[in-house]
């Protein structure tokens, strides 16, 4: 098989040529079995993928590293494959094992095609036809793995690098067989690899367990998956557990493990034929309804049952997500009948159609994921809100902060009301309207609260009286309604904390009129004076410090000054002038005998 393509790598070389120079790179020369190579596989693998791009997914950077630090080592050990005009293949061969160097030199050779093939199996999902590019990466690391273990069958290998390659080879081999769905072979693989991983962590202290067990997490959820495929229908709901509290699939099982569930469903939707809400029954002929139907216990069974604030909001999106996914499918199923919506079924008046009805319900379904989402994210500003904050230099949460959630949370409720089909439901608008009632008290009271911050205390004393109002409504109609309002925050718990609140109200609010009303000392009066006026008194004046201290008039007002004398020349009226007769007389002599006169030199 050809040899692979060689990516052009980044910058680090220094540091990875470092890694060469040792006598015992990678291995941090262990000698722990006298004087037997040794060679830590794993925390190798594992510190290189972190240091060049795993971290962030980038297996082709990771591929590049591979092949330089390969070709590196050749240099290094003078192992070269030929030169530039001719290659001559080399194998590393037992007798060559006089440094654990040939050991590394095997090893990049398997995660350089293991990270190849990774790289491939991103780039299938769009190119399907790398996918048998993909296979044939993963087989030549499977066959560099095998040689890996078969050298360290020798007796210059210490025991404990000899199960690493084990288990490396049955990880990579499990690996192969899951993507060719070979279940069984791949289940044996992972399985071997499991049980090595386990018996070296029991062997060695905590530190250096670490990374076996993070391992074994690894492979779980592939041995699982294989499992389900074998016939194990148990197996499916352990996956989804594992989903759950590892907040979301990661690397080779993502993918597949979604599309299984959703197989899952498939398959369970296939005996799903219609639907009941509020005493009508529905068909429903839509798969992708169907599927969302099917989940919708689960889904909001996980909700229930997940430990973070994290997992939840993660899980409350993705149900929403798919929420509008099933409404998007009912809506094209509705264009083709546009008509047939503004239209009654059967003559009887108010009853839309079916799928019209369908579209309320989902409608009704994705509402009330937004309130319960928007709920949850208001608890636990309230417990933030009550606690004091660790960290001063991060945002405290604001009562504003609430009254945005809750506002939203009406603006649900609203849309709920206009749900077409449910405008003659009259239990289905009173129940709407109590839980209005109730989100309404409880924005009332963050209002409220928000003024008790600015010291406004008539405005957060009337808005807490509106607070009761609304709660007082809430027990006095709740009746049959308490069932489906059991969920929604305490009413009654609201009453008792805003009857404390306002005897605090009332007391902050006398102590602050009192205050108000002191008579204040001579030290501590200022008048509007700016400083330069003012220097003679003395007065407590914090603004002195600030950006808007007042020391001079800005800009200065004006004031009377002199002006430039005005001159006027008076003796011009008493001066007289000389005659000027004797110019005129001559001037009129001039003219035609004159002129000619000046020609010939006459003039007198």
């Amino acid at each position: 098989m050809a040899a692979e393509k060689q990516v052009p790598g980044g910058g680090g070389g220094g540091e990875e040529n470092k890694e060469n120079e040792r006598p015992s790179a990678g291995s941090k020369a262990n000698r722990e079995f006298g004087d037997s190579l040794s060679l830590e596989i794993l925390q190798i693998i594992k510190e290189s993928q972190q240091q060049h791009g795993l971290r962030h997914g980038d297996f082709q950077r990771y591929r590049g590293y591979c092949s330089r630090r390969q070709r590196r080592l050749r240099k290094t050990l003078n192992f070269k494959m030929g030169n530039r005009h001719k290659f001559t293949g080399k194998k590393v061969t037992e007798d060559l094992l006089t440094d654990n160097r040939y050991l590394l030199l095997v090893l990049m050779d398997a995660e350089r095609a293991w990270s190849y093939a990774m790289q491939l199996k991103q780039e299938a999902n769009t190119e399907p036809r790398k996918r048998f590019h993909l296979l044939s990466r993963l087989r030549k690391a499977v066959k560099h793995a095998e040689e890996l273990e078969r050298l360290c069958e020798s007796n210059r290998v210490d025991a404990k690098t000899k199960l690493e390659a084990q288990a490396y080879t049955a990880y990579l081999s499990g690996m192969l067989r899951f993507e060719h769905q070979e279940w069984k072979a791949a289940i044996e693989a992972f399985n071997k690899c499991k049980t090595i991983y386990e018996k070296l962590a029991s062997a060695f202290t905590e530190e250096q367990a670490v990374l076996y067990n993070q391992r074994v997490e690894e492979i779980s959820p592939n041995i699982r998956y294989c499992a389900y495929n074998i016939g194990d229908q148990s197996a499916i709901n352990e996956l989804m557990q594992m989903r759950l509290r590892s907040g979301g699939t990661e690397g080779l099982l993502a993918e597949k493990l979604e599309a299984l569930i959703t197989q899952t469903r498939a398959k369970q939707a296939a005996t799903m034929s219609e639907v009941e809400w509020r005493g009508r029954t529905v068909p429903v002929k839509i798969d992708k309804v169907r599927i969302f139907l099917l989940g919708l216990a689960d889904n909001e069974a996980a909700i229930a049952q997940a430990e973070s604030e994290e997992t939840k909001e993660r899980l409350f999106e993705s149900m929403l997500s798919e929420c509008r996914d099933a409404i998007q499918a009912v809506r094209e199923e509705l264009k083709p009948d546009q008509k047939q919506r503004d239209y009654t079924l059967d003559g009887e008046s108010g009853k839309v159609s079916n799928l019209q009805y369908l579209h309320s319900y989902l409608t009704y379904i994705k509402l009330s994921t937004a309130i319960r989402r928007n709920e949850n994210m208001a608890k636990g500003l309230q417990k933030a809100l009550q606690q004091q904050p660790e960290d001063e230099s991060k945002r405290s949460p604001r009562p504003q902060d609430l009254i945005r959630l809750y506002d939203i949370i009406l603006q649900n409720l609203v849309e709920l009301l206009q749900l077409p089909g449910l405008e003659e439901d009259r239990a289905f608008q009173k129940e709407i309207g109590l839980k209005t009632l109730v989100f309404k008290a409880y924005r009332c009271f963050f209002i409220a609260q928000s003024y008790v911050l600015v010291k406004k205390w008539s405005e957060a004393l009337v808005l807490y009286d509106r607070v009761l109002k609304y709660a007082n409504e809430v027990n006095s109609d709740a009746g049959a309604f308490r069932n489906s309002l059991k969920d929604l925050p305490d009413v009654q718990e609201l009453i008792t904390q805003v009857r404390s609140e306002k005897c605090s109200l009332q007391a902050a609010a006398i102590l602050d009129a009192s205050d108000s009303h002191q008579p204040e000392t001579s030290s501590q009066v200022k008048d509007n004076k700016p400083l330069v006026e003012r220097f003679e008194t003395f007065c407590l004046d914090p603004s002195l410090v600030t950006k808007q201290a007042n020391l001079v008039h800005f800009p200065p007002g004006f004031q009377p000054i002199p002006c430039k004398p005005l001159f006027f020349d008076l003796a011009l009226n008493h001066v007289a002038f000389p005659p000027l007769e004797d110019k005129l007389e001559q001037k009129t002599k001039s003219g035609l005998t004159g002129y000619i006169k000046g020609i010939f030199g006459f003039r007198s």
